[in-house]
């Protein structure tokens, strides 16, 4: 299992932008799906992005789609969400995922997906 570690979170107002990074070590994240969800405060965790194996293919939810940017260097064994036109309802702590298995596509689901990190908390204000 990867080690993850979140950071780049913080408190900005809506209409600003931040870059959520999210860096892995004991295991190269080259040949796995990455995946960014988010918990708001009394809610189960939610997806937001994923991002193929191979960084061919990527899918947001719905309500950041458009405004949200996930990649992936394996060079950096880091994945990364940029996150502009931020709204208050992305407010959450937002987790980094690592597929359980390799050579898969992402998904939006969070049983395909091992959370070993503590997460971000990003809060925008209106």
């Amino acid at each position: 299992q990867a080690q993850l570690v979140e950071s780049g979170g913080g408190s900005v107002q809506a209409g600003g932008s931040l870059r959520l990074s999210c860096a892995a070590s004991g295991r190269s994240i080259s040949r796995y799906a990455m995946a960014w969800f988010r918990q708001a405060p009394g809610e189960e965790r939610k997806f937001v992005s994923c991002i193929d194996w191979n960084g061919r293919r990527a899918d947001y939810a719905g309500s950041v789609r458009g405004r949200f940017t996930i990649a992936k260097d394996n060079a950096e064994n880091t994945a990364f969400l940029q996150m502009n036109s931020l709204k208050p309802e992305d407010t959450g702590i937002y987790y980094c995922a690592s597929a359980r298995f390799p050579s898969g596509v992402c998904t939006s689901r969070a049983i395909d997906y091992e959370f070993p990190g503590q997460g971000t908390q990003v809060t925008v204000s209106s």
